[in-house]
Formats: C-alpha cells, structure tokens, sequence
C-alpha cells in the first residue's frame, strides 16, 4: 500500500521493527519501531516514558517526511 501512496504523489514514512521486510517491498522512507506487539511503546515502562518514547519515534517519522530523498532511506532513531 505504501508503494500506491507514493505512485500517486504522497510521500509515505513506514514506521516498523522488521526492516528487511520493509525494504523488499520498496518503502522509501523507513523509520524503525520497538517491537512486533509494541511498535511505539514499552509497557514495562512508565507512561511518561512511553509518551517521551513515542513523541520522539513520531518526531524522527516527521522529519523524514519532510526529507528529500532518492533512494531508500532507513531513518536513524538514537535513544
């Protein structure tokens, strides 16, 4: 679905934690989560932590959203 949206013009940013996955099917911009059950979370966390945690991931989301880019871009997310 990724690849219709940015066929049409819109540019995407997929936030996942599988990667290789991500890239095979030919996401460009690509931000990396935490886990599979939890991808912007840590339940075992505060939620302070976990708003922090998850403010920052969609920071970096937007950020690359707003990055040109020409090829496949896997955004850093330093902690």
């Amino acid at each position: 679905m990724v690849k219709e949206f940015e066929r049409a013009g819109f540019p995407i940013v997929q936030m996942c934690n599988l990667i290789p996955v991500a890239t095979t099917v030919g996401s460009n911009r690509i931000v990396p989560t935490i886990s599979i059950p939890y991808p912007l979370g840590d339940p075992s966390t505060t939620k302070e932590e976990q708003w922090k945690l998850r403010y920052h991931r969609v920071g970096i989301a937007l950020d690359a959203l707003a990055t040109d880019i020409d090829e496949q871009t896997v955004f850093k997310v330093k902690i």
